[in-house]
C-alpha cells in the first residue's frame, strides 16, 4: 500500500438528509452515538495500512476539517503518514468550484504526485461499511487492471440509484449504465475505485466531463481492462432520511451485520461535543433501557427503548424515549414521549411534550414529501419543542426553534416549523424547498 495514495470525496451537500445537513457536510454527520459517518472510511483506510489520504471538501467544512484534525485518531501523522485537507482551489469565477468527483481529483492529483503514488484510491466519506481495501488492490495488481470497482449485488429494484456493470467469467467488466432506468443486471458500484496513476492522469485530461461514473469509467470500458470487485458485507448509503434511520437502528439489530465492536471504528474523542471530556453514563434507580446504545455523559432517569443515543443526552424521569436516534446533548423532560424521532444536536424537549409516532404515515412533509415520507419526525439542530406540544409523524421541526415559532402551529402530520434562521436561511443554509 505504499504506493497507493487514497483521495476521500467528502464535499457532498447530502440534500436529502434535509436539515441534518444544513450546516455540515454530509460526511460530518453525526452517526451511532459518538461517531460521524466519515469515520468509517477513515478507519477502513487505516486498518488496511493506508499511508496518505487527501480529504476533498467543499460544503459547509468546518465541523468537518475540525473533526479530522491532524489525523491522529486514525494513526495517520508522522513522516509519510499524513490526511490532509483539500478545499477547492477557488478563482474569480463559479466553475472554478469543483465540478465533479472527477474534477475534484483532477484538481489535487499533485498531492498524489507529491508521493509518488503508482495507484490512486478512491473512496467516498458518507458509507457505513467495513472493507479491506489492502486486498482490492492486490486483486487489481493480478489482474493488471486500469481501473478496478468495489461492487456488490443490489436488489433489482435499487439498481435505479447506482452505476451498474456486466461483467464475464474473469470479472471483467463487459458494459456500464449509470443508474439505469431498467437495468440489466443488479451488480452496483460502491463507489470505491482503484486506479492506476498513469491511467488516471490520461483519462483526466482528457475526460468530456466531471463525473467519475458517466465519464471516467464509462469511456474506459472496452477501451482499458476495467474489473469488478466482488464485495459480500454489510454496506450502506445513508444519503435519505429512511435510510439514516434504518442503519442507526441496525446497530441494535443482531444479525444485521453491522457490529461496531468488531469493526474497530475509530472517532476523534476530542472532537467538540464527543467523548474527551465526558464522564460515565448514569443510569438512575428509575430508568429502564432496553435494546438501547447509551454514550458517555448521558443521565438518564426515564425510559429508552431501541434507541441510539450520542453522548451528554439527559432523559428525565417519566420520559419515553422509543426507536429514536437522538444526537449530542439533547434535553428530553419529564413525561416527554419522543418515538421515531431523529433530533440533531442541542435539542430541548419540553416536558409532558408528545413528538412522532409509531408506524407509517399517509401523510407525507407538507414542505418536503420527497424527503420525509415513512413515519419519522426530524427535529433541527438547538431546536425548542415547546411542553404539552403535540407533535405528529413526517413533521420536520427546523433549527434553532423558540417558543415563538409555534404561534400558528396547529398539530397535524406532515407539519413544517420554521426556525430562527436568518432570512430563508441563507446565512446557515437552509435549502430551497425544490
Amino acid at each position: 500500500m505504499r504506493q497507493t495514495v487514497a483521495f476521500l470525496l467528502a464535499g457532498g451537500v447530502g440534500s436529502r438528509l434535509n436539515i441534518l445537513g444544513w450546516m455540515r457536510a454530509k460526511p460530518a454527520v453525526p452517526f451511532g452515538g459518538c461517531y460521524r459517518l466519515i469515520d468509517f472510511t477513515m478507519s477502513n483506510a487505516m486498518h488496511s495500512g493506508v499511508q496518505q489520504i487527501g480529504i476533498l471538501t467543499q460544503y459547509r467544512p468546518y465541523s468537518l476539517m475540525g473533526h479530522i484534525g491532524s489525523g491522529e485518531a486514525w494513526d495517520l501523522i508522522g513522516r509519510r503518514r499524513c490526511a490532509k485537507i483539500l478545499p477547492p482551489s477557488t478563482g474569480r469565477e463559479d466553475f472554478d468550484w469543483y465540478r465533479g468527483t472527477a474534477d475534484a481529483v483532477a484538481q489535487n492529483l499533485d498531492f498524489a504526485v507529491r508521493y509518488g503514488a503508482q495507484r490512486v484510491l478512491i473512496l467516498s466519506g458518507d458509507h457505513i461499511y467495513k472493507m479491506d481495501y489492502a486486498a482490492m488492490v492486490e486483486f487489481h495488481k493480478q489482474k493488471k487492471a486500469a481501473i478496478t470497482i468495489a461492487m456488490m449485488r443490489v436488489a433489482w429494484e435499487e439498481t435505479h440509484h447506482f452505476g451498474i456493470a456486466q461483467v464475464d467469467d474473469e470479472q471483467r467488466i463487459t458494459a456500464w449504465e449509470e443508474k439505469p432506468a431498467k437495468a440489466k443486471s443488479n451488480l452496483a458500484s460502491m463507489g470505491v475505485y482503484v486506479i492506476d496513476f498513469e491511467f488516471l492522469e490520461k483519462s483526466l485530461a482528457g475526460r468530456r466531463g466531471h463525473d467519475f461514473g458517466k465519464n471516467i469509467i464509462n469511456d474506459a470500458i472496452g477501451v482499458a481492462p476495467v474489473y469488478a470487485y466482488l464485495f459480500s458485507g454489510y454496506w450502506a448509503d445513508v444519503g435519505t432520511l429512511k435510510a439514516y434511520w434504518q442503519t442507526n437502528m441496525d446497530i441494535l439489530t443482531p444479525g444485521s451485520g453491522l457490529n461496531l465492536p468488531e469493526w474497530g471504528v475509530r472517532t476523534n474523542i476530542d472532537d467538540e461535543g464527543s467523548l474527551g471530556d465526558r464522564p460515565p453514563a448514569v443510569v438512575a434507580p428509575s430508568a429502564k433501557i432496553q435494546n438501547a446504545l447509551i454514550s458517555a455523559g448521558c443521565v438518564i432517569e426515564g425510559a429508552v427503548l431501541n434507541s441510539v443515543l450520542s453522548p451528554g443526552v439527559h432523559v428525565a424521569a417519566g420520559a419515553v424515549v422509543r426507536d429514536a436516534v437522538i444526537m449530542h446533548d439533547v434535553r428530553i423532560g419529564a413525561k416527554a414521549e419522543v418515538s421515531s424521532v431523529i433530533a440533531d444536536k442541542g435539542v430541548v424537549f419540553g416536558p409532558a411534550c408528545r413528538v412522532g409516532g409509531p408506524g407509517p404515515s399517509e401523510q407525507p412533509n407538507e414542505k418536503y414529501p420527497d424527503h420525509l415520507y415513512s413515519g419519522l419526525t426530524l427535529v433541527g439542530k438547538k431546536a425548542v419543542v415547546p411542553e404539552r406540544i403535540k407533535i405528529f409523524r413526517n413533521s420536520i421541526v427546523e433549527p434553532h426553534t423558540t417558543p415563538l415559532s409555534y404561534g400558528e402551529y396547529k398539530p397535524r402530520e406532515g407539519a413544517y416549523i420554521r426556525g430562527a434562521l436568518p432570512s430563508e436561511g441563507k446565512a446557515l443554509g437552509r435549502p430551497s424547498s425544490r
